[in-house]
């Protein structure tokens, strides 16, 4: 540890370094603090170089400290065939253009993540998680890199690739360092040209309104929506053929996350995208923005993590909306969002972690509620919930909104970077909500991790009608994972392992009888649901057989075909125990040390 602490060291008074030499050309940004990086096309390569690369080397290997950056690039072309920019992104460090397209913002080189290898050798991308890539395009130069010659995004969950276009080789495994293990991904909004994705060792991935030249390779659960050039469905996979793939031609309601942007007369902007019906493709081309409205930096209050719960609150109840600057929120109370069409942004992966066994962020209003984003952490005193969207009994049953509320790239966790607990991760109230990317994660590795320590239930409660989720990650909560009791659902994607740490059977029955908890439950009552493409997994590490009934539980009285492409693995066959008996209700096979590592499908339920 003290090694990796004093490599740390060195990177920062690096990085320190290069901050004051570019200090003139960022200045003119509104102040975002100490840890937003602005770049401008005006510097020279070998000085935004030296910054991207000291910050990498501090982390890279930071999984759980608390620095946090975001790296901001004005519109303009950085890197040239002469003299590319290349470099990698680390743990909480987010990349963005601040155009207005991703066109605005040209980088000749690459953007890059690789695996991070332990002390047997072992190189894998499985815990690359908590960083981003947005709206900018990347013109591939790197021919000189050998094996790792392309863009490579070799990362995991909580890594999110959006409003990108990507010309030439695109990679999302490191396959230059064995075994190269992933567990991604989530792409939207984005391109790729003259070549085609390397998906290579990736267990799951979903992609929505893209356009690809060509995927290669799947290995569990490979989910397209809206995305011309996917390939076709092909589910459960043929060895030495195809998938295994589930491709929609549309998807359903979506919209974008809000981004930063800076126009022609240099004034700082967010943009909050309109929603789209049963898209294919960008929401943007060369010539044409995403359709939506420009809010000036002016109307909102930009946070810091020294400003107190009181004082954020404060600015929200006078109307402005929220810009959380990097770095680590110890909050008091809840933040709270009483505004319908607040706009909350994080740049940088602001972190909000409740003191006082309180939620972290609660909006009340139910339309039109954005947050971008956003990590939160479980606290010291046990939470009843992290994050509430909307308020039940606000609500008004049926009714549509052209502006409705939605949580992107936000992602929960209980333990791991520091010891908390909570009863439940999420819950969305509001109706016609849109969830994109978002992942709960009861820790199972880091700090204050055990079936007794990071105590927590559910990872998400959908209670609001028409509510839509796409690339939905739960994960590791003991009781039902999911509960979804609102009407009208959709779910396009799903990616769960169970806790991997009951200390027993009978400590993890959902009822007498009944063997452990489903990852995700649709309740009796609900008359409409749709799912595509959802996967659970189970690891119980305890050195005992334990079992879980099903994975998906709903009812049977659910319209013909509402669930599709459903799975179930049994992981690591050495140290595993127990598995699950059935995929849906009493239906599908078994997933046990028996059938190690091959999915178990339900194609059709009921």
């Amino acid at each position: 540890m003290r090694k990796a602490r004093d490599l740390q060291c060195v990177g920062w008074f690096a990085l320190s370094a290069a901050m004051a030499l570019a200090g003139p050309a960022w200045a003119a940004a509104p102040d975002f603090g100490p840890n937003v990086i602005v770049f401008d096309p005006t510097m020279t390569v070998s000085q935004i170089q030296t910054t991207v690369d000291a910050l990498a080397a501090q982390q890279v290997s930071n999984q759980f400290g608390t620095q946090r950056y975001a790296l901001l690039f004005k519109p303009g072309t950085y890197g040239s065939n002469k003299g590319p920019l290349n470099f990698q992104v680390g743990y909480y460090t987010s990349v963005a253009g601040l155009g207005r397209q991703p066109s605005d913002v040209v980088v000749d080189g690459s953007i890059n993540v690789y695996n991070q290898c332990d002390s047997a050798g072992n190189c894998v991308a499985l815990n690359n998680f908590w960083r981003s890539l947005s709206n900018l395009s990347i013109k591939v130069d790197n021919a000189s890199f050998g094996c790792h010659t392309g863009e490579f995004w070799a990362v995991s969950q909580a890594s999110p690739m959006r409003r990108v276009a990507v010309d030439g080789l695109t990679t999302l495994m490191d396959y230059c360092t064995p075994p190269s293990f992933a567990s991604g991904g989530f792409i939207a909004d984005s391109t790729f040209q003259n070549s085609t994705v390397i998906n290579g060792s990736q267990q799951q991935w979903f992609v929505r309104d893209s356009a690809l030249d060509g995927w290669t390779n799947g290995v569990w659960n490979q989910v397209f929506a809206g995305v011309t050039g996917a390939p076709a469905t092909c589910f459960p996979g043929v060895t030495g053929g195809c998938g295994p793939y589930t491709t929609l031609p549309t998807s359903g309601l979506t919209r974008e996350a809000p981004y930063l942007y800076v126009n022609t007369a240099g004034e700082y902007n967010v943009v909050v995208p309109g929603t789209r019906n049963n898209a294919s493709g960008t929401s943007w081309a060369p010539t044409t923005p995403t359709a939506g409205r420009s809010l000036p930096i002016k109307q909102f209050f930009i946070a810091k993590p020294t400003d107190t719960a009181e004082r954020i609150n404060e600015a929200l109840e006078h109307g402005l909306n929220l810009i959380l600057t990097p770095g680590v929120y110890a909050l008091n109370n809840p933040l709270r969002i009483e505004r319908p069409g607040t706009v909350v942004l994080g740049l940088g992966f602001p972190t909000l972690v409740p003191q006082t066994g309180r939620a972290a962020l609660e909006a009340e209003a139910n339309e039109g509620v954005e947050i971008a984003g956003v990590l939160i952490d479980a606290g010291p005193a046990p939470s009843p919930h992290l994050l509430r969207l909307g308020d039940s009994e606000r609500r008004e049953h049926g009714r549509k909104t052209a502006d409705p509320s939605g949580l992107f790239d936000v992602f929960v966790r209980i333990g791991g970077a520091t010891p908390g607990s909570a009863k439940t991760g999420v819950i969305v109230n509001s109706d016609n909500a849109i969830l994109d990317d978002l992942w709960a994660w009861r820790a199972d590795h880091g700090a204050g991790v055990g079936w007794t320590l990071n105590t927590s239930d559910t990872g998400l409660i959908v209670n609001g009608d028409n509510v839509s989720a796409y690339g939905l990650a739960v994960e590791h909560f003991q009781k039902d994972e999911v509960v979804w009791n609102g009407d009208g659902g959709t779910d396009v994607f799903f990616q769960n392992e169970m806790p991997y740490d009951p200390p027993s059977q009978a400590a993890w029955m959902a009822a007498p009888g009944v063997n452990g908890y489903p990852a995700f439950k649709v309740s009796k009552g609900v008359k409409t649901f749709k799912g595509y493409g959802m996967g659970s997994y189970s690891f119980f590490n305890q050195g005992i057989p334990v079992f879980a009934a099903h994975a998906f539980e709903a009812p049977a009285t659910l319209p013909a075909g509402s669930f599709t492409d459903l799975l179930t693995i049994f992981l690591d066959a050495t140290h595993g125990s127990g598995g699950i008996t059935n995929v849906i209700n009493n239906v599908g096979g078994s997933s046990t040390k028996a059938n190690a590592d091959i999915p178990v499908t339900v194609v059709n339920y009921p």
